[in-house]
């Protein structure tokens, strides 16, 4: 409502009866206004008061979300919704002073399976809530657009990954070939055999076969699915534990370990050993950039609803033209290995549901980003927090 109208109604005692039908023409052109937009929008609106009581219920809502068709009358918001579930989900958020948003939900309606994403928030004016909304969108075409990406995305990297294999495979080979066939020479020469020197050459097949175990068992790895074990767990014992291993390591190889830890962070989701293996790989790299020694940085911070955790160097940096590479099965600049470790890292970052990030500049160093969403069923439509020592960075 404006302050026009506001205004008018304060001295509505005042107007006579051709201001008043004015205003009352206006606040119902007003009225069917805001009906025509929220109509008009793609997704499901519930607008209720401060008791959770229903005031407008779109159209588009009833397509979203089965729901009661009839007069609503004097119903909480939950009250109209069929779904169980999602009654339930909405009817404890409210209760709970709960704000969420983006949960999905998966529906079975006649025979059609329907992913709808809800959000539970505040309706704010002057700084105090005057109730909540109920915000429903239906993500099924967007889910198996994502769904048929990720197959395509899925197919092109195994493409990659295949011919990378088959390339690592035929070195390892190709030397063991070599060698049986000097050894084959030797034995139908005939005469003393020159055991020492067949020994050196078994111990090299032996070295191969080690090496074309180490790609299978990466291959293997980076193929099939993650079985992964998702606990909810403090991601500051992960990293003192981290530290705790790498320290002397890094001190012989003359690397400062600089690592601050928000004392404050929820616990997430994780595979604890999966984690582990993740940021071990990051750290080994940095280790490995830093020849001449440096400092390795691990700042791990809540930045509004994410956790944000970084990895960083002093090393020689990535060049430009590496750097878009770098998460690609088989791409490596170093004389051994697969070139499946940072793909391995992507791949258990992304089931934990985060995203990774690389920043380098050549002769600078390199930094990678990590970021996990916050946990946010414990947030609240009205928070107060009067501890002082909040935000404050500790060392790990």
């Amino acid at each position: 409502m404006n302050k026009f109208m506001r205004q008018s109604l304060r001295r509505v005692d005042k107007l006579d009866c051709g201001q008043i039908q004015h205003l009352f023409t206006d606040l119902v052109d007003e009225n069917e206004l805001l009906a025509m937009v929220t109509s008009s929008i793609d997704a499901g609106m519930i607008i209720c008061d401060i008791d959770h009581r229903i005031l407008h219920v779109n159209r588009p809502m009833s397509r979203i979300m089965p729901i009661m068709r009839n007069n609503h009358g004097d119903l909480h918001c939950w009250e109209i919704i069929e779904e169980s579930d999602i009654a339930d989900f909405i009817k404890n958020s409210l209760k709970n002073q709960d704000t969420v948003r983006d949960r999905e939900f998966v529906l079975d309606i006649s025979g059609r399976t329907i992913i709808l994403r809800i959000s539970v928030l505040p309706l704010v004016s002057e700084g105090s809530i005057k109730g909540s909304l109920i915000y429903a969108e239906d993500v099924t075409r967007q889910k198996n657009q994502e769904a048929k990406l990720r197959r395509a995305e899925g197919l092109v990297s195994l493409s990659s990954m295949t011919a990378g294999i088959a390339h690592e495979i035929k070195n390892p080979l190709g030397s063991m070939g070599i060698y049986i066939q000097l050894m084959q020479k030797m034995l139908k020469q005939g005469g003393e055999i020159q055991v020492e020197e067949i020994l050196s050459y078994l111990d090299i097949v032996n070295e191969e076969v080690d090496r074309l175990n180490s790609i299978v068992v990466d291959y293997l790895f980076a193929v099939k699915p993650i079985d992964s074990v998702l606990i909810k767990r403090d991601i500051h014992g992960v990293l003192k534990e981290l530290v705790d291993l790498i320290r002397k390591e890094m001190e012989f190889d003359g690397i400062k370990i600089d690592c601050h830890v928000d004392d404050y962070l929820p616990p997430i989701q994780l595979d604890e050993k999966l984690m582990k293996q993740a940021l071990l790989n990051l750290i080994k790299n940095a280790q490995h950039a830093m020849e001449g020694g440096g400092t390795l940085t691990i700042n791990c911070v809540l930045k509004e609803d994410h956790i944000v955790l970084s990895i960083g160097d002093t090393g020689k940096g990535i060049p430009a033209e590496e750097r878009e590479k770098i998460f690609e099965p088989y791409f490596t600049t170093k004389d051994t290995g697969t070139g499946l470790g940072l793909t391995v890292v992507y791949k258990i970052i992304k089931e934990h549901g985060g995203e990774i990030d690389v920043h380098s500049k050549e002769g600078q160093g390199t930094t990678f980003w990590i970021s996990f969403p916050a946990p946010q069923e414990g947030e609240k439509l009205l928070t107060y927090d009067d501890n002082p020592e909040k935000g404050v960075i500790h060392d790990v």
